[in-house]
């Protein structure tokens, strides 16, 4: 364990694993994660109450509890969703706490430190924006009969999902306003690690929120950018592991990385090894090839593996 200062940004399952990994290099860990959320549990309390969605928040928050009983404890009922097809049906009970925190202390920030101190959380939890964001998205054969027209597909779920080919992402509000206490943490920061996580969906939007992009331009912190195990899937149907790199560098001019880490399998051959090391080359980055998968699940990420490689990138 060190005092290196980490942020980590993303969302969802990527973003649960890379703090689940951090844990066990760092105790000075600070998640930012995004707030585009329009699906599920997360999406009937944005619409409804006009907040961020929790659900992401919720996760990040969770995946920072306290090795303990009480940590545990708290981690599950966070986690716990109702079942049943009632009002309460599909939502967890972390997202009904931090809605009600932000309702009662009139504070995002204030409202997570607060369930970040109930499950004993080892870091903190901030919100990328301080406003809902939507993400927009044109794409190319989003209806299966004309798969080549070009249309504008809206919402996170949508842009998630589509059968089309992703072209280009755009935010809504595109000048959202960023807490001050997340731009800090990415200027205090050491090291800022981007990804794994859904490309468009969870880890571009960050680099395109004006105020938070010009803090991950300018800080003195080293960037990292974890490439995902499954690349060839979802929205990134098609996609090999340089053109990550390359859709991400065409939203984000003048964004430079320092390290790119990658797992064997999505780098299969010499050739495409080659292929992604100049993309990282040209954004500013040296290559780093280690193995971070499960053994007997190469779609998931092993824990002390990832854990293992950050140590040896950040301690290196």
């Amino acid at each position: 364990m060190t005092r290196t200062k980490v942020v980590a940004l993303g969302g969802g399952h990527g973003l649960f694993a890379t703090l689940g990994a951090l844990r066990h290099v760092t105790d000075s860990l600070t998640a930012i994660v995004t707030v585009a959320d329009d699906g599920g549990s997360s999406g009937r309390l944005r619409k409804e109450y006009d907040v961020l969605p929790p659900g992401d928040l919720r996760m990040a928050l969770a995946a920072l509890c306290d090795d303990s009983q009480w940590g545990h404890l708290w981690r599950d009922a966070l986690q716990h969703r109702f079942p049943g097809g009632g009002p309460l049906g599909g939502h967890a009970l972390g997202n009904l706490l931090i809605v009600s925190l932000w309702d009662l202390l009139g504070d995002t920030v204030s409202g997570l430190e607060m369930v970040g101190r109930l499950l004993g959380a080892r870091g903190r939890v901030l919100p990328m924006a301080a406003v809902p964001l939507e993400i927009t998205a044109r794409v190319r054969g989003a209806d299966v009969m004309r798969p080549e027209e070009v249309s504008l597909v809206r919402g996170q779920v949508a842009v998630a999902t589509t059968p089309g080919e992703v072209l280009a992402i755009a935010l809504d509000p595109a000048e959202a306003p960023v807490s001050p206490d997340t731009i800090a943490a990415v200027h205090d920061a050491d090291w800022v690690i981007l990804g794994p996580g859904s490309w468009f969906t969870s880890i571009m939007p960050h680099l395109m929120v004006p105020d938070l992009a010009r803090a991950l331009r300018e800080t003195s912190a080293r960037r990292l950018l974890t490439l995902n195990l499954q690349l060839n899937t979802g929205e990134t149907s098609g996609f090999s592991a340089a053109n990550h790199l390359e859709v991400l560098a065409a939203h984000a001019p003048g964004m430079r990385l320092d390290v790119v880490l990658a797992d064997p399998s999505v780098v299969v051959g010499s050739g495409q090894r080659e292929q992604l090391r100049q993309v990282a080359a040209a954004m500013g980055a040296r290559l780093v090839v280690m193995p971070v998968a499960q053994a007997d699940d190469d779609g998931k990420h092993d824990t002390l593996r990832l854990a293992a490689a950050y140590r040896d990138i950040i301690g290196g």
